[in-house]
This record gives C-alpha cells, sequence and structure tokens, in this order.
C-alpha cells in the first residue's frame, strides 16, 4: 500500500460489510449494549407518552375545572421525567463505556499490528499519517460507538414511535405534519451530500497537517541550520490554510442546513395551528390535541434533523474504519506467526550469503549475486564507497527485508525459516544513528527485558568503557535520557547503543558505523572492549574509518552491490587494488584520490 493509498481512499457509502467489522469491536461488550438499547427503548417510550399526558391534563382536568384529578396527571408526569433522566443517564453510561472499551482494543491491536509490519511499509508510508489513522480516525469511531449508533437508534425509534402516536390520535392532523416531510428529507439528502465532500476534504488536511508537522519537529535542527524556518512557515501555512478552508466548507453547509430543516418545522406548526384551530373552531378537535401535536411535532422534526447530522458522522465513521481496516489488512512481516522451528538450535552465530540479489525497487539492484560465509566467532569487516550495500547486507541479515534471489543463511538456517523472534534475539546490531526512547539510561539498555537488571546493565557499560559518563550523570543509570535522548551526545548515545547490543548477549554483532561519531579516547575504549568480549561471537563490522578494522579476521570490498576483494587488511594492500586505493584516499587525501578511485573501479 503506497502512501496515497493510505491518505487518499475515498469516503464510501453505507457498507455493510465493513459496518460488520467495526460492530465487531462491540461483540465482547453485547450484554452491556442490549441493556443500553433498552434503556434507550424506555426512554423513547416515555417521550412519546408525555405529550399524552398533557392532552389528558387538559381536555379532561384543566377544561372542566377538575383540578383534583389535575395533580394525579401532574405527579404522573413528574415521574415520567424522573424515569427518563434515569434511564438517560443509564443509557449514556453504558454507551460511552461501551464505546471507550472498544476503541482501547482497537487502539491496542492497531499499535500491535504497526510493530508487526514490515519496514518497507514504513519506507513508504510517513508516520504522522500512520499517528492520524491511530489518533484522529480512531476518535471518529469513538464518537460512534460513544453516541453515534445509540443516538441514530435513538431517533429512528422516536421518529416511529412520534409518528404512530400522531396517527393514533388523529391521521388528518397527522398528515398535515407530514405535509412538509418531502422537502424536509430533500434538505437532508442536500446536506448529507454536501457534508460528505466537506469531511471527506478536512480528514486529507488533517493527515497533510500530521505528516508535516511530524517532519518538520523531528528535522528541526536542519529547519535551523539551514535557516528554513521562513519557508517552512509558509509550506506549512498553504497546509493549514487548506485544512481551514476545509473546515470552514463544512460550517458553511451547517449554517444553511439548521435554518432551513426549523423553517421547515416552523412551517409544519403553523399548518397544525391553521387546521387544528379551524377543528377546534367547529368543534371536531380538543385544545389538548392541539397542544400535544404541537409537541409532537417538534419531537417529530427534531430526530430527523439529528439523523441527517448522524449519517455524516456514520459517513465519517466508514471513512476511517476503511482506513484502519486497510491498515489492519496490510500483511505482517513474513514469517511473524511462525512457529518456533529451531529454538532448540544453540546459538553459534554463522552467517552466509548464497547468490543474492537484493533491491529496493524495481529500477536499482543493490546487491549482485553476493556470496560469502563468516564462521561463527570470526570478525568480517565490510567496506566500500558509500551506496554500494554494506548496510543493505545488515538488514539482510535481521531479515528487515528479504533478498529477491539467493539465500541469507544463519546458523545454517535460512533467515526466512526463523520466526524473526528468534533470530532477532541472535543479532545485535548498533547504528551510526542511534535512536533511544523517553526513559532513563537504563531503560534504554533493558528496553525492558526483565533479565537485564540494573548490573546487567552496567556491567555491559562498563565493558565498552560507558560506565565514568554514565556515573557522572545526575542519578546515574536512573537518569531521563529525553526524547530521542537529546540530554546526551552523538558519541555517548552511541556508547549506549553498544551496551545495550551487548546487554542482551548476541552470538551476533553487527557494528554498522557504531564508532563514527564518538571520541578517540572513546573509540578506544570500544575496540579494546570488542577485543575482550567478541571472542565467542560473529562479528560483521560496517566502517568507513578503515583504522578500527585492521585486526578484523577478514575484509569483504564491495563496490556498486558486487563483491570485489576478500582478504585481510594486509593482503589487500598488498593487491593494490579498490581496498589500497580506499586507504590512500583516506589517509593520503585529496579530491584528486577520490576521482581516481571511481575511475579505476
Amino acid at each position: 500500500m503506497t502512501a496515497p493509498h493510505l491518505e487518499e481512499r475515498r469516503d464510501a457509502p453505507f457498507d455493510p460489510r465493513l459496518a460488520r467489522r467495526l460492530l465487531a469491536f462491540l461483540r465482547p461488550y453485547r450484554g452491556r449494549v442490549a441493556l443500553a438499547l433498552a434503556m434507550l427503548l424506555g426512554v423513547g417510550a416515555i417521550e412519546a407518552v408525555q405529550p399524552i399526558l398533557v392532552k389528558v391534563a387538559i381536555d379532561r382536568h384543566i377544561a372542566v375545572g377538575d383540578l383534583a384529578g389535575l395533580a394525579g396527571i401532574a405527579t404522573l408526569y413528574l415521574a415520567t421525567l424522573v424515569g427518563e433522566l434515569a434511564l438517560g443517564y443509564g443509557r449514556t453510561y453504558l454507551t460511552e463505556w461501551v464505546g471507550q472499551r472498544s476503541m482501547h482494543d482497537l487502539r491496542q491491536r492497531l499499535f500491535d499490528h504497526l510493530q508487526r509490519l514490515p519496514l518497507a511499509f514504513f519506507d513508504k508510508n510517513p508516520v504522522g499519517r500512520l499517528v492520524t489513522r491511530v489518533t484522529s480516525d480512531v476518535e471518529v469511531l469513538n464518537d460512534l460507538f460513544s453516541s453515534g449508533v445509540v443516538a441514530i437508534l435513538s431517533d429512528a425509534f422516536m421518529l416511529a414511535a412520534v409518528a404512530v402516536t400522531m396517527l393514533v390520535l388523529d391521521w388528518r392532523l397527522a398528515l398535515v405534519t407530514f405535509a412538509v416531510l418531502p422537502c424536509v428529507f430533500g434538505v437532508s439528502f442536500w446536506f448529507r451530500t454536501r457534508m460528505r465532500d466537506a469531511y471527506r476534504e478536512i480528514r486529507r488536511w488533517v493527515a497533510r497537517l500530521n505528516a508535516y508537522l511530524q517532519e518538520r519537529v523531528t528535522g528541526l535542527v536542519v529547519v535551523q541550520l539551514f535557516r528554513r524556518e521562513a519557508a517552512s512557515r509558509e509550506e506549512y501555512g498553504a497546509i493549514n490554510r487548506g485544512h481551514q478552508s476545509a473546515q470552514l466548507e463544512s460550517v458553511r453547509w451547517y449554517a444553511l442546513f439548521y435554518p432551513l430543516v426549523e423553517l421547515l418545522s416552523s412551517v409544519a406548526v403553523a399548518l397544525v395551528l391553521w387546521y387544528a384551530g379551524a377543528g377546534i373552531a367547529r368543534g371536531a378537535l380538543t385544545f389538548g390535541t392541539l397542544v400535544a401535536f404541537l409537541q409532537y411535532a417538534q419531537k417529530f422534526f427534531s430526530p430527523i434533523r439529528d439523523l441527517a447530522e448522524k449519517y455524516n458522522l456514520l459517513q465519517a465513521a466508514m471513512a476511517s474504519g476503511e482506513r484502519l481496516f486497510g491498515l489492519l489488512d496490510e500483511p505482517p512481516a513474513p514469517g511473524m506467526d511462525r512457529p518456533a522451528l529451531v529454538a532448540d538450535l544453540a546459538p553459534r552465530g554463522s552467517i552466509a550469503f548464497e547468490n543474492v540479489w537484493f533491491r529496493y525497487t524495481p529500477e536499482r539492484w543493490i546487491l549482485r549475486d553476493v556470496s560469502f560465509e563468516v564462521p561463527a566467532g570470526s570478525r568480517l569487516a565490510l567496506v566500500g564507497p558509500t551506496g554500494s550495500g554494506k548496510t543493505t547486507i545488515a538488514s539482510l541479515v535481521c531479515r528487515f527485508y528479504d533478498a529477491q534471489q539467493g539465500r541469507v543463511l544463519v546458523d545454517g538456517h535460512d533467515v526466512r525459516e526463523w520466526p524473526p523472534r528468534e533470530l532477532r534475539r541472535r543479532v545485535g546490531l548498533v547504528l551510526q544513528d542511534v535512536f533511544l526512547f523517553s526513559g532513563s539510561v537504563l531503560d534504554n539498555v533493558s528496553l525492558g527485558e526483565p533479565r537485564i537488571d540494573a548490573d546487567r546493565a552496567r556491567s555491559a557499560l562498563a565493558a565498552i568503557g560507558a560506565a565514568r559518563f554514565v556515573d557522572a550523570l545526575p542519578r546515574g543509570l536512573d537518569t531521563a535520557v529525553g526524547e530521542r535522548g537529546r540530554t546526551l551526545s552523538t558519541g555517548q548515545k552511541q556508547l549506549l547503543a553498544f551496551g545495550r547490543a551487548l546487554a542482551w548477549d548476541p552470538p551476533i554483532l553487527i557494528l554498522d558505523e557504531a564508532t563514527s561519531s564518538v571520541d578517540s579516547e572513546s573509540e578506544a575504549l570500544i575496540e579494546a572492549a570488542v577485543e575482550r568480549l567478541m571472542a565467542d561471537r560473529t562479528a560483521l563490522v560496517i566502517a568507513h574509518r578503515l583504522s578500527t578494522i585492521r585486526r578484523v579476521d577478514s575484509i569483504l570490498v564491495l563496490h556498486h552491490g558486487e563483491v570485489r576483494e576478500r582478504g585481510t587488511h594486509d593482503e589487500l594492500l598488498s593487491r593494490g587494488g579498490l581496498y589500497a586505493r580506499l586507504w590512500e584516499l583516506q589517509f593520503a587525501g585529496g579530491d584528486e584520490a577520490a576521482v581516481t578511485v571511481e575511475e579505476r573501479s
């Protein structure tokens, strides 16, 4: 699913299949839903009875001066108000309770599913748009579940009950009241169509607002560094104005709709007064009937107005539900539900690539027929110009992506045979761009794993030379690092990431430019820790700084996605090939050397 597909999905008319999927979230709470519906029917019945009590009070007691009987009717009317209040409270509480529980379940399911999606999905869909799905779209459904469904049923029941009661009281006067219905339905249909289009635009602009805001806040350092605040303000302002225009368009239709319905209901009241007045003059109608019909006219047109509005809520919920289920229908990363076929396999840490071809897009191959082996416990370095496929190899080992051709083996098993949880438990990955979560140092080392307590985390940090700076923090391991680790330097964040990988004790350790942002002292500490701790681990080291990989067992030189050379540092230097030229480029320097490397390659 591409990004535009998630954003621009069209609002569809009522879809029974989609409605069934939405109502499935109410199934665990069907008992409370049934009780809320029973209360709804009770409220509707009480409201339908109240005008009849007024008619009886006028015709049988007030008109004839029977004040003693009037007290009984007044008491009964008061009892109906108390009953309506009690049932209304219970119905409102139950529907809100069911709505919140259902939306809790939906949010949890969406979050769980997002964590199971392949990384390729997030390459195509902006984070801000996905956040909109899980927040704004869920809130639209919350409005439907908490009040919309019950309100629609309540209005429909009230409309039917009032119409039947009016026909029973006086069918001629009822038909006079119904005379404006074609106009009311025409206005409601017109309003529904306009609001559906307006709401569609609002949802598009909300998604764009969130996506743009998330991107600009995340990249605020770049915006400020290059003084792009004014340009960003203009771009955000354009999106914000689009959202404002869409909102004002919906307000315009609301501002037209309600006065029109009120006008038509007033016309109906005028017709009732005209017809009933003539009937009272002829003695064909009582004054109580007129008063009751005036009350019923108000009760009759109010649900029609509400139903037109709730229809748009239903349309909005259908649109949001369609987008949310589109997200839920995205297939999870391959193998997420695979049983533990190799759970008993003792971790050794061997890696092998067999004729691997891989590309992110159909236009260009990133890896071309790559084959190599890394025996368990050995260390292999991957070097080559930017874009040669080094980081892609690390991603394939972790199975963030699948190769289009060939096989990637870990401990002799194709990574596609491994359940992802088991595979990634065997691999520790330290990236150049370190991500830290809001929380403490200990939280970011353990990531909530119970077996990694404070002592184990401290030992791992001490092993890679990070204990000194952690102990210097105000609360040590309990110090909050801030969002994305903003209170730490880049080098400190990389040290924490390295300690995190070691604390998890994986048999395979992948270092992707892991020492590129630490100072010389920290780099020396990390290199010393690697020498001490990597003896029984397989290490895959990706580095541009060739000085950091001189003591690995073997070096693989990549260029344009192909393996060009393999050997030790001394062997590759003696050959005078691409590695030797890369070495010259770093230690002799100069643009001329860079051009020479590209031309000779």
